[in-house]
């Protein structure tokens, strides 16, 4: 016998499922809340392009800068939760902006949004034009020291994971760094090569190329490991902080009440096109590394990076 519980049940969920197998019926638009240029507009295009292609219906990137990545998400969660809006987010405005108090007010990623897969991770790079004054990381924290003001940094914006990395970093050296805020890591290249601020904390995919052409030294990465991508830029952890780590990652989300059905639809869609040796190509052309994770994994580890990010924005 099929009890009366199943059968309410399964008429509650008939809708969600009939929806799914429409879904999409329209253009999807994929908000990417930092400026173009960076890792987190081409892993956009990069997936959207593959998304379009498995779902049958254009992807449209849509960039809506600010707040260290903060703005798009927020106008990502107030959208319809039908699946014509998705979103990619970074580690800042994720797991770090929420535990910044003035960061938090009425906005909240993990509830206000629904995981549907973890995309790349990013490495992170602290890079000083070659006229700044100084060649290495211990040469920039020892002329910090001494100048008159200190010296000013670029990062991606308030709470992001760059701005943290150098934070901790001046906490744990005593270094004298004044952040300038950007909309992304491109304009903070970009202020770099003109000589506008002496060095910046930004994704390696906006500076590879300017440090392959000698435009920018490499100064230092915030991972606990060097980048198989770069492996001769040495470490914060083996030049001044040791066990320092600050990580960087994008992951694609939705609004907070997302059919399920729909999220693992996308998910499933992320898995393939991750899977294409192409696709893989063109994310390391970005110095980027695919980390797909699943729906439920990639909740589970926002869960653990928030956690880790309250506690490193307490000690600081």
């Amino acid at each position: 016998m099929i009890s009366r519980r199943a059968v309410l049940m399964s008429g509650l969920l008939a809708p969600t499922l009939a929806y799914a197998q429409q879904y999409p019926s329209r253009n999807v638009s994929l908000i990417v809340p930092f400026a173009p240029g960076a890792s987190a507009d081409g892993i956009a295009r990069i997936i959207g392009e593959e998304l379009a292609q498995l779902l049958g219906k254009p992807v449209v990137v849509e960039n809506r800068p600010g707040a260290g990545g903060a703005i798009g998400l927020r106008a990502l969660a107030q959208s319809a939760a039908n699946g014509h809006t998705l979103g990619v987010g970074a580690t800042g405005a994720l797991v770090i902006n929420p535990h910044v108090a003035e960061s938090s007010a009425n906005f909240d990623p993990l509830r206000d949004l629904a995981p549907i897969a973890k995309l790349i991770d990013i490495p992170l790079v602290l890079v000083a034009h070659p006229q700044a004054g100084f060649g290495s990381l211990k040469e920039m924290i020892d002329q910090s020291k001494t100048r008159p003001g200190g010296l000013s940094y670029g990062s991606t914006g308030v709470n992001s994971a760059q701005h943290l990395a150098v934070e901790l970093l001046k906490k744990a050296t005593q270094a004298n760094l004044v952040h300038v805020a950007y909309r992304g890591s491109a304009p903070a290249m970009t202020d770099v090569l003109g000589r506008q601020i002496p060095l910046a904390s930004v994704d390696l995919t906006s500076a590879d190329q300017h440090i392959k052409a000698g435009a920018v030294i490499p100064l230092a990465v915030t991972s606990s490991r060097r980048v198989d991508l770069a492996p001769d830029i040495p470490t914060i952890a083996e030049l001044a902080v040791p066990d320092f780590e600050v990580t960087g990652w994008i992951g694609l989300l939705g609004p907070a009440t997302l059919s399920k059905d729909v999220v693992a639809l996308l998910s499933e869609h992320v898995r393939t096109a991750l899977a294409r040796s192409a696709v893989r190509q063109r994310i390391r052309l970005l110095a980027c590394v695919e980390a797909y994770l699943d729906a439920p994994s990639f909740a589970t580890f926002l869960q653990t990076q928030s956690a880790r990010m309250r506690d490193v924005v307490r000690r600081t």
